[in-house]
């Protein structure tokens, strides 16, 4: 199957580049049409659902559509809208999850006013939350912007660097935490029938040691291709922390190996 760029995840992720830590995100590669196939796995690499990703520019805006299908009708939906001069800046992100037809979760960020919602089922009766956020142009991403936001730091993230960011989460409440992101190194990994390479970069999470009593959230985990970086397999919860740890491959197919560290030497 032919994949055109990159067919990426976007599940929940969502992080904010702290002032203090870093620059405004500068885009080094602009993003343009893409449409790809990933497949969307549970933590064993057992499939789960078909996924659609496509790309566009519309009005000068990226837009980012991605739709996951499992077998018995249920289906995930993500979007976004970013700008791409003079710097990556988002101005819209959504996610939500439908069983059977019916509206499960939605999480949504309005970049422009600065507000975080959700809405979650809880015996058939649909909560709503919402709140406001501190939102810093260029700097604050979710979904899709955060993995274009790796993709454009990677450099730094290559020569050691350890970048905070600030990640908002649902619980199902809108919550805001710091993040820290690094580079750890090269794995090799099975898809479909290939073995392919790629670099590994975590997303961890700095919960204070009170808060950490109450909620754990893993990190996240996201590979990039060699140069020209690409997207590659993430790994983290679907949405909120104690959701089941998936993985979304690139690649789609009847295997789906674990990611293990390869020696490598490169001077990338």
């Amino acid at each position: 199957m032919k994949i055109k760029r990159k067919s990426v995840p976007v599940l929940f992720v969502m992080a904010f580049l702290s002032p203090l830590s870093a620059p405004a995100v500068e885009v080094t590669e602009f993003e343009a049409t893409a449409h790809g196939f990933p497949a969307l796995l549970d933590s064993n690499g057992k499939k789960l659902a078909d996924g659609d990703f496509a790309q566009w520019i519309d009005d000068g805006r990226l837009h980012v559509t991605i739709t996951y299908r499992f077998e018995r009708g249920d289906r995930t939906e993500e979007k976004a809208v970013f700008r791409q001069k003079p710097e990556l800046i988002q101005e819209e992100w959504l996610w939500r999850e439908l069983k059977g037809g019916q509206l499960v979760r939605h999480f949504a960020v309005d970049f422009k006013i600065q507000t975080a919602t959700a809405q979650k089922r809880e015996k058939d009766e649909l909560k709503n939350w919402s709140e406001k956020i501190d939102v810093q142009a260029g700097r604050t991403f979710a979904g899709y912007g955060f993995m274009l936001a790796v993709q454009n730091l990677r450099p730094r993230l290559l020569r050691g660097e350890q970048i905070e960011l600030q990640a908002v989460g649902f619980s199902p409440k809108p919550r805001v935490v710091t993040v820290q992101i690094s580079h750890a190194g090269v794995d090799r990994m099975k898809m479909s029938d290939r073995f392919l390479e790629g670099d590994r970069f975590v997303i961890h999470p700095k919960i204070g040691a009170i808060a950490s009593l109450l909620v754990h959230v893993p990190d996240t985990l996201i590979w990039l291709t060699k140069p020209p970086a690409e997207f590659l397999r993430w790994e983290g919860p679907v949405a909120e922390p104690k959701d089941p740890i998936i993985r979304v491959d690139l690649v789609p197919g009847a295997e789906s190996g674990p990611a293990k560290p390869v020696e490598t030497t490169d001077a990338r």
